[in-house]
């Protein structure tokens, strides 16, 4: 009768990882083919396509996060093809490995398969498809979440593959976007450090795979960087030296009331009160060795979403860790159930987990907050592949042109068009950042954007490494034309700005959104 009652089990929770599996990547796939943000929605795309054809982040463009995802992304390109099914499947299965990792975590901690496969599937719901494609906050975050999991398995169960998969998960992080792993590595740091001087929680051999998991990926990023001899100096000053300088200006503009701190993020808070109301509780109680263990890890957890939160704020974007609800939600509920024992504050953290896993999922799935689509008529999105079969199902419209995206679509053709009659040796300067890889163009723009924290202003100390850096890859890819596409006037009044000599530059407007730049005639 037990054998036969854990064989059901078994199969109830491989059938709960199948159905979770298939829902998080078909709706993530879903809500990717639902109109564009394109300055953030082919942020990924020719970066990926540039390192298929050799072109390489920080030797061949100047990048100040994200080279990961880049690189995750050429792979899916090479496997599945240049198209907007392996770009989109990308993110879904980043979305599904969230969403089962979840599943895993909470199913370790105690919580019943149901409660389980509701809060995963939530977790499924608010994480990737608020965008639908590969994003660089996004896969930061989630990696890093992963990482708090990794770390806590880790601390509860002694397992040396959790404390291998922590370093691991927290510099693939970093390597995404230096937010939150920058925090979360010396949170871990010191609580690591503590507990090992302080307790019997965490032994030698610990650390020690610790220690192989930090050298392991070291070795695979040294090895990236040596194979594609790719210059330290340039990664140093690309990734490490200027977005501290960036960083340190945002902490001083970091705007602090109320909205920001507290009713932004006020379901968040309200799913972890039961586990602060279990630490006030706990702090004066003499704790066996099993219980001070879980003790620990709720003040790692709580640690992390304060770490989750400021970082949000940093960014100043719009706001993407929603699905820390239902995570916080389950959480709660496992220290609720072990410790608490009280009903009402279960039902009391699935309400909150309900109405905002709907709410979000409307706001940010349905109306298409995230990409700034919240005031469009989705109904008069037009299919992608009248521009290029390689969007595939893809149901166009974006903040540029929301009343008429088939007015878009006629521009982007036409610029299509032009280019492709173009032969002479060019870049291309877009938030349509797909241009250079349906044109099979070999030349990546020297910076991947050109927004106001990409690229250096004059006051900043590395404005003169970026410009040398931009005008020596025009020089030695000897490129003649420089193509605008787009109505951002900022990108053109940049690179005036960096060719002293106007007076060699020729002009020429195409159509509302291609700008020609000859610079056959400049010295560089």
């Amino acid at each position: 009768m037990y054998f036969n009652y854990n064989l059901t089990k078994k199969k109830k929770y491989i059938i709960n990882l199948i159905i979770l599996g298939i829902f998080s990547l078909l709706i993530n796939q879903h809500y990717a083919n639902r109109g564009v943000f394109p300055i953030d929605s082919f942020l990924i795309f020719d970066a990926a396509y540039n390192i298929t054809v050799g072109n390489h982040p920080f030797k061949d463009y100047w990048l100040i996060t994200g080279p990961f995802v880049d690189y995750v992304q050429s792979l899916f390109f090479l496997l599945f093809g240049v198209n907007w099914f392996s770009y989109t499947l990308h993110a879904s299965i980043f979305n599904m490995f969230l969403c089962l990792s979840s599943f895993y975590f909470f199913s370790r901690l105690g919580l019943n398969q149901l409660n389980t496969f509701l809060y995963s599937l939530g977790i499924a719901m608010l994480a990737y498809p608020s965008i639908g494609t590969p994003f660089i906050d996004h896969h930061s975050v989630i990696l890093s979440l992963l990482a708090v999991y990794s770390l806590i398995l880790g601390i509860l169960f002694k397992n040396n593959l959790f404390w291998f998969l922590t370093p691991v998960l927290i510099i693939f992080s970093f390597f995404s976007k230096q937010i939150p792993s920058v925090y979360l590595a010396i949170f871990f740091s010191l609580a690591i450090f503590y507990l090992y001087l302080s307790s019997t929680h965490i032994n030698k051999k610990n650390i020690v795979f610790l220690l192989f998991g930090t050298l392991f990926t070291f070795i695979i990023i040294i090895g990236i960087i040596f194979i594609n001899e790719i210059p330290i100096k340039n990664f140093l000053i690309q990734y490490i030296f200027y977005p501290v300088s960036l960083g340190e200006s945002r902490i001083e503009s970091l705007n602090i009331n109320s909205n920001n701190i507290l009713n932004q993020f006020k379901f968040i808070y309200l799913c972890i009160l039961p586990l602060i109301i279990y630490i006030f509780f706990y702090l004066k109680k003499k704790l066996n060795n099993n219980d001070k263990k879980y003790f620990i890890c709720s003040l790692i957890f709580i640690g992390s979403i304060i770490i989750f939160i400021y970082c949000q704020l940093l960014t100043k974007n719009q706001v993407l860790i929603f699905f820390l609800i239902p995570v916080s939600a389950a959480f709660s509920h496992i220290y609720i159930k072990k410790y608490l024992k009280k009903k009402y504050l279960i039902y009391f953290v699935m309400l909150i987990f309900v109405f905002s896993t709907a709410k979000y999922h409307i706001r940010f799935n349905q109306n298409k907050k995230f990409m700034e689509l919240v005031n469009a008529d989705l109904n008069l999105a037009i299919a992608a592949n009248k521009l290029d079969q390689r969007f595939g199902k893809l149901k166009w419209i974006s903040p540029y042109y929301l009343e008429n995206p088939e007015t878009e679509i006629d521009l982007l053709i036409n610029t299509k068009n032009i280019l492709l009659n173009k032969h002479e040796r060019k870049i291309i300067i877009t938030d349509y950042q797909f241009f250079s890889s349906f044109l099979e163009n070999k030349f990546a723009s020297p910076n991947k954007w050109y927004d106001n924290l990409s690229v250096p202003n004059k006051k900043n100390k590395y404005y003169n490494d970026h410009k040398f850096f931009f005008m020596s890859k025009l020089k030695d890819n000897k490129i003649s034309f420089l193509y605008f596409i787009g109505k951002d006037k900022h990108k053109m009044d940049f690179f005036r700005e960096l060719i002293d000599e106007n007076e060699c530059i020729t002009k020429k407007r195409y159509n509302e959104i291609l700008i020609e730049f000859s610079i056959k005639q400049c010295q560089l």
